[in-house]
C-alpha cells in the first residue's frame, strides 16, 4: 500500500466527514459537495482501472458510471427543484438515480463471474434465500403498498418499485461476493463495504418512509454521509493496488457457513413466520399469499441448502481418507496404506491360490545426493523415482513410500522370475543415474504381511552390505520346494544390479 493510496484515503475521509459538518442552510454548497465527491470518486476509479490494468476492467467501468449518474442526480433534483420543476416518478432524476443499480448489478456480477472456478451452488442457495426474505419483507412493506398508491401513475409506480427491486438484486450479488471463494484483499473488502452503504442507506430511508418519518436536516445530513461514503469506498477500491487480484479465483477455497452467516440465514427464515403472525395480531391477513408462497420458497431452499452441506461433508470426508492414504511427497501409498493394500492383498492370494511377490527398495547413497543437489533435489529425486517406477507397472501391482528413501512394491499373481524381471526394469528406468538395492521376498503362504515386509527388508539389507545396486531374494522360512536358480545378468553398457538369493 504505498504513500499516494494513504494519501487518498485521508482525502476521501476528510472530505466525507466534512460534508456533514456543513450548515444544513448552506445553499448550493452542501449539494456540489456531494456532487463533486461521487464525480472524484468516479474519476478515481478510471484512474485506478488506467493505472493499474486490471482483466476486469468492464465492471470497474460500470462502477464508475454508476456513482457518476446517481451523484449527477443530487445535482440535477437540486436545479429542477430550484426551477419549480414537478419531480414525481417518473423523471429525469429518478433515471439518473435508478442507473446505479444495473451499472454495480453488472459489475458485481462479472466480478463473482470471473472469481469462481467451479459452480458454486451454495453461495448462489445462500443469496437466494437472503434475498426471498428480504424481497417477502419489502413486498408487504414497500412494493405492494406502492403498485397500489393512487398518487402515482402505473409508470410512476413501476419506478417507485424499481428501487426496492434494484436494492434486492443488488443484495443479492454481494451475498454471492462475500460468500463465494475467490481472493481477499483490501479492494474486495473496500467493494463490499461500498455496496453494504448504499444498501444501508436504501434502507434507512425505505423504514422511514414506512414509518412516516420525517428526518431532520441534520439527520438528512447523515443519511447523505452513507451514500458519500460508498462512493468514497468504491474509488478506494478501485485505486488500491489489490484491485487487479478482485477477479482472481482462489483455487484452494470453498465457501463456508460459517456461524455469522447461519443467524443470517436463520434470521431471514424466521421472517415470513413473523410477517404471518404480526398481520394475524392485527386480526387483517392481507398478504397470505406472498406469505405462503414466500414460506415454501425459503423451505425448499433450506432443504437445498442442507442437501448441498451433506455432500460437502462426504467430500471432505472421503478426501480426508484420501489425504490420510497418501504421501504428500510421491502421492504413492504412504505407509498405513500400503499395510492395508498388502492384507488385502494376501487374502486375495490366499483364497485364489496364487503366488505374491513384495520387494523392499532403497535408492543407493541417497544422503550423498542429498548433500550434492540439496533437500529440493533430493525431493526431486523421490517423485521422479515414484512416477517412473510406477509407469512400469501393471494396473494391479501397488507401490508405496514406505518412508525416507525405502518403497515397498507388491507385485499379485506374480511368480518369482516375473517379480526379478520387473525390478530389472525399475533398475533401468530410476532417473538420474542412481541405482537401488532391493530385498524380494516371495509369499509362502502362511505368513503375515508384518513377516513378509520383514523377511524382505532383511534381504534388503543384505543386498546393501553385499555392494548395493542389485536384488536379494530371501528364501521363504516354510519350504515350498525347489525353486529354479537364476544367474545374475552380465552388464550391458553400465553395470547392471545383480541377483542373488540368501542360503
Amino acid at each position: 500500500m504505498g504513500r499516494p493510496w494513504r494519501l487518498h484515503a485521508a482525502t476521501s475521509a476528510i472530505a466525507v466527514a466534512a460534508y456533514f459538518v456543513l450548515p444544513t442552510d448552506g445553499g448550493w454548497f452542501p449539494t456540489a459537495w456531494q456532487v463533486a465527491i461521487g464525480w472524484g470518486s468516479a474519476a478515481a476509479v478510471v484512474v485506478g482501472v488506467r493505472r493499474h490494468r486490471p482483466p476486469a476492467a468492464a465492471a470497474w467501468y460500470l462502477f464508475a458510471a454508476g456513482i457518476f449518474l446517481n451523484s449527477s442526480g443530487i445535482g440535477l433534483e437540486a436545479v429542477l427543484t430550484a426551477r419549480g420543476w414537478a419531480l414525481d416518478p417518473p423523471s429525469v432524476v429518478d433515471a439518473c438515480y435508478l442507473a446505479l443499480y444495473p451499472c454495480l448489478i453488472a459489475g458485481l456480477v462479472i466480478t463473482v463471474l470471473r472469481r469462481k472456478t467451479r459452480r458454486e451452488w451454495t453461495s448462489v442457495v445462500d443469496a437466494m434465500m437472503i434475498s426471498t426474505g428480504v424481497g417477502l419483507l419489502a413486498w408487504v412493506a414497500v412494493i405492494r403498498p406502492a403498485l397500489g398508491d393512487p398518487a402515482y401513475s402505473a409508470l410512476g409506480q413501476v419506478v417507485t418499485i424499481a428501487y426496492p427491486i434494484g436494492d434486492l438484486v443488488m443484495l443479492a450479488m454481494v451475498v454471492r461476493l462475500v460468500a463465494g471463494s475467490g481472493a481477499r484483499g483490501p479492494a474486495y473488502r473496500l467493494l463490499a463495504a461500498s455496496v453494504s452503504s448504499f444498501l444501508l442507506g436504501d434502507t434507512t430511508w425505505a423504514v422511514l418512509n414506512q414509518f412516516a418519518i420525517s428526518p431532520t436536516p441534520r439527520e438528512q445530513s447523515l443519511l447523505a454521509t452513507v451514500f458519500l461514503g460508498a462512493y468514497a469506498l468504491l474509488g478506494l477500491a478501485a485505486t488500491h493496488p489489490s484491485m487487479v487480484r478482485l477477479t482472481e479465483p482462489d483455487t484452494g477455497g470453498r465457501s463456508r457457513l460459517g456461524l455469522t452467516m447461519v443467524a443470517v440465514l436463520a434470521t431471514v427464515a424466521l421472517i415470513a413466520p413473523t410477517l404471518l403472525m404480526i398481520e394475524a395480531a392485527h386480526q387483517h391477513v392481507t398478504d397470505g399469499v406472498a406469505i405462503a408462497v414466500g414460506s415454501m420458497a425459503l423451505f425448499l431452499l433450506v432443504i437445498l441448502r442442507m442437501t448441498l452441506l451433506y455432500r460437502q461433508v462426504v467430500f471432505q470426508a472421503d478426501e480426508l481418507q484420501r489425504l490420510s492414504e497418501v504421501d504428500a511427497l510421491t502421492g504413492l501409498f504412504n505407509r498405513r496404506a500400503v499395510m492395508a493394500v498388502l492384507h488385502r492383498a494376501l487374502e486375495r492370494a490366499r483364497r485364489d491360490a496364487t503366488p505374491f511377490a513384495l520387494a523392499m527398495i532403497d535408492l543407493d547413497h541417497f544422503k550423498r545426493f542429498n548433500d550434492r543437489h540439496g533437500h529440493p533435489g533430493g525431493d526431486r529425486l523421490l517423485v521422479d523415482a515414484a512416477r517412473d517406477w510406477q509407469a512400469e507397472l501393471r494396473a494391479n501391482d501397488f507401490l508405496g513410500r514406505w518412508g525416507g528413501e525405502e518403497f515397498v512394491l507388491g507385485l499379485p499373481s506374480t511368480s518369482l522370475d516375473a517379480a526379478v524381471e520387473v525390478l530389472d526394469r525399475l533398475h533401468g528406468a530410476t532417473p538420474s543415474g542412481q541405482t537401488f538395492s532391493a530385498g524380494l521376498a516371495m509369499w509362502d503362504g502362511f505368513e503375515t504381511g508384518d513377516e513378509l515386509i520383514a523377511r524382505a527388508d532383511a534381504a534388503l539389507y543384505e543386498a546393501k552390505h553385499a555392494g548395493r545396486n542389485r536384488t536379494v531374494v530371501s528364501r521363504p522360512p516354510h519350504p515350498v520346494g525347489p525353486r529354479p536358480t537364476r544367474q545374475p545378468r552380465l552388464p550391458g553398457h553400465e553395470p547392471r544390479p545383480t541377483v542373488e538369493r540368501t542360503r
